[in-house]
């Protein structure tokens, strides 16, 4: 019953940014959190003074719901950046301070050095992620014609821009989908079951975002692999955003080079 609560909730996010049909994600949500009460009611949670799996799908739900208010298709001039910055500064910031200040409780968390130092293992895995991005991303942007889901950049500002969006996205996608989303599951489910529900809604954003055609086959091994990679560094925040900003160093060369074919030519597997 506590699982298909949570999993109510983030099927909300395939239903506002997959199928954009966001009656039917509200309505999951409130299923969701109705069945969540149901659960609490019927286990007695209060009296063994254990999380409250309704106020930590609330705070996800709260997050869904604010990012919703916009649409997602990737913008470069002066309102959409401030849409974007508005509504996902809100996502994570909303529920921190309802966790915090209304619950009197600490379910999102931004932990940002975890273990401390990086020893080769994490270095290695930095060098193999910016191997494998350079290997992978320019195949799936250009075949797949995805990078006409971002806006044409072919001027210096526009390019620039583009460098501080992908890169500002890519630090609150670990802020929400880490420190908020999969950090308020795993006060309840064992760490494979919370790491598949916030790969749903990592990928889901990101579908809209314009990762689309055959992108969830990168978008949710990525989700999955930055879920436990922030539990092997034991609450790294600082790394999981490192890995995520040079995925996304990458993208925005692509990008440039999809629309500048002059710039960024060093991509071997490029069509």
């Amino acid at each position: 019953m506590h699982l298909s609560a949570a999993l109510l909730v983030c099927l909300a996010a395939p239903a506002f940014f997959v199928l954009e049909q966001p009656v039917l994600g509200f309505a999951l949500l409130v299923a969701g959190l109705i069945l969540a009460w149901g659960a609490e009611q019927s286990s007695g949670r209060m009296a063994r003074r254990t999380p409250s799996l309704l106020r930590d799908l609330s705070l996800i739900a709260i997050g869904l719901a604010i990012v919703r208010t916009i649409p997602l298709a990737a913008g470069l001039d002066d309102w959409s950046m401030i849409k974007f910055t508005l509504a996902l500064g809100g996502a994570v910031a909303v529920p921190y301070a309802v966790s915090r200040y209304l619950y009197r409780d600490r379910a999102t968390a931004f932990p940002w050095f975890g273990s401390g130092r990086w020893g080769r293992l994490h270095w290695g895995w930095l060098a193999a992620a910016l191997v494998l991005a350079w290997l992978i991303l320019p195949w799936y942007f250009i075949s797949s014609g995805v990078y006409l889901n971002w806006p044409v950049v072919d001027t210096p500002e526009l390019m620039a821009r583009l460098f501080i969006g992908v890169g500002a996205v890519g630090i609150w996608d670990e802020l929400f989908f880490i420190g908020t989303v999969f950090t308020a599951l795993l006060r309840h489910f064992p760490p494979w079951a919370a790491n598949l529900l916030q790969a749903i809604v990592f990928a889901s954003f990101l579908w809209e975002l314009g990762y689309r055609a055959w992108g969830p086959l990168l978008t949710i091994p990525f989700a999955l692999m930055q879920g436990h990679v922030y539990l092997r560094t034991r609450h790294s925040l600082a790394y999981v955003v490192t890995v995520h900003l040079l995925f996304d160093a990458v993208v925005f060369a692509v990008l440039v080079h999809a629309y500048n074919p002059q710039l960024f030519d060093v991509f071997p597997t490029a069509p």
